[in-house]
């Protein structure tokens, strides 16, 4: 188990594949670990490919107040873990909340970021009304957490695949008020901006980020889209092969 002491709690992360390699860091969804990327870290062989834990997941540290729980924070826990690697630039993915995450990242570190891969993830809501109806959602989740431990844990293939990692009902929880939520429009917003080639997945059969997916296409000037059949929301986990082409074209095309 890989730890380091970063940004106030100590962070879980896993290297694989080839250390002088184009870095990829990979972010996981909500109530999820790093243990979901498995199928890419040995399919992915000539880069550098780095997965961690969100605080309040997995093996990282789940700090004992709300306050220590944000977008921001988490934003900062993914600068720091790439500086304690040396890595200067590097490309960005997630899923899901860790897409969103990513975006996050971009917006805040616009010259450590190569790249961005973006999956089955949305970029917010413009208006109050889907916002706070969002927020209900993760604060539902996160009440579940609080009243069953970790029993409150969800369906999903990337929730099955790495359940047995979690160590803190409160820390998911606490994640679940403070990073799931959302309280603005600025990355929506701001999409135009991006100036980094990105690649954005989507499982067909996931109905819940299609429109998102398809905004982000059109709207991120350097973006790709592919949508992959057969999968649903964890798409790098149903449909691992076609997945992994898809990452391996993409990283493929940028180069050294």
């Amino acid at each position: 188990m890989t730890t380091a002491a970063l940004n106030g709690i100590t962070i879980h992360y896993e290297e694989h594949g080839n250390p002088r390699g184009l870095p990829l860091l990979l972010t996981h969804a909500y109530a999820a670990t790093l243990q979901m990327w498995r199928p890419q870290f040995e399919a992915l062989p000539e880069y550098r490919v780095i997965a961690w834990d969100m605080r309040g997941h997995g093996g990282t540290d789940s700090p004992p107040a709300q306050p220590q729980y944000t977008e921001k924070l988490t934003v900062e826990d993914m600068a720091a873990l790439l500086r304690h690697l040396r890595i200067e630039r590097a490309v960005i993915g997630g899923l899901s909340l860790g897409g969103y995450i990513s975006l996050e990242f971009q917006r805040a570190h616009p010259a450590m970021t190569r790249a961005l891969i973006l999956c089955n993830t949305g970029p917010g809501y413009r208006k109050d009304e889907a916002r706070a109806e969002w927020n209900d959602f993760s604060i539902g989740y996160a009440k579940r957490f609080e009243e069953r431990g970790l029993d409150g844990l969800g369906r999903g293939i990337e929730i099955d695949a790495t359940k047995q990692y979690q160590r803190s009902a409160q820390g998911l929880a606490f994640a679940g008020r403070g990073i799931l939520t959302q309280r603005d429009a600025n990355v929506l917003e701001h999409l135009a901006d991006i100036d980094v080639p990105t690649l954005i997945v989507l499982g067909a059969d996931d109905a819940r980020y299609k429109a998102g997916g398809e905004y982000m296409a059109a709207k991120i000037p350097r973006a790709r889209k592919v949508v992959i059949e057969g999968a649903g929301h964890a798409v790098n986990l149903y449909q691992p092969a076609a997945f992994n082409a898809a990452v391996r074209d993409f990283l493929a095309s940028l180069g050294g």
